[in-house]
């Protein structure tokens, strides 16, 4: 009986020591895309085809069908030039935070969050001391990124979803043209795989 209570114990611990150390993972993403945006991502759930999201507000259907079509356009322009690494929609974890602006200075409805100036400090895109972005990676391994919440033009979102995935693709495939067109402040824009 006591062996029996041991080995238990023993399988209760390993599971709680794997567990734990996924949460870490999942923690430290979290913190990451909380610092960038400054919302607490209390929402967690899936796209249809598996890739992970987390949302300050629950997503729509459509808004989950949008970024499983914003993968599937990346993995078939991905397939295209010939990259077969980091395909499957599992390896893509999307947080969605609140948008900072909602249009853009032409007017046109653009949901965008403001992330620090960096490199882009004194450019045309610095706004005194940030720039809006339609979506920025927070992490390579595993691949993830901040997109703003629409609640309209989901086309935009497939977009914004296949062109931060463009930058995670190339990191895994083509690390070579991943450095060169990693800074967009020196030029170049999306979409970078034709």
């Amino acid at each position: 009986m006591t062996r029996r209570i041991t080995i238990s114990l023993s399988v209760i611990f390993s599971l709680f020591t794997l567990l734990s150390g996924v949460g870490a993972q999942d923690r430290g993403l979290m913190a990451r895309a909380e610092q960038i945006s400054g919302d607490h991502f209390t929402l967690t759930t899936s796209t249809p085809k598996g890739a992970t999201v987390y949302a300050v507000n629950q997503p729509s259907s459509a808004m989950l069908n949008a970024i499983d079509t914003g993968l599937t356009d990346l993995f078939a322009v991905a397939r295209k030039n010939g990259y077969r690494r980091n395909l499957n929609y599992s390896d893509y974890t999307i947080f969605i935070a609140r948008p900072d602006r909602l249009k853009d200075s032409a007017g046109k409805y653009s949901p965008d969050i403001a992330v620090g100036a960096g490199q882009y400090a004194g450019s045309v895109y610095d706004k005194g001391g940030y720039i809006y972005a339609a979506g920025m990676v927070t992490s390579f391994a595993p691949g993830a990124f901040l997109i703003a919440e629409h609640t309209k033009d989901l086309n935009r979102v497939s977009d914004v979803v296949r062109f931060e995935g463009e930058h995670i693709v190339l990191y895994y495939n083509d690390r070579r043209r991943f450095l060169a067109t990693q800074d967009h402040s020196k030029g170049g824009g999306h979409p970078i795989l034709q």
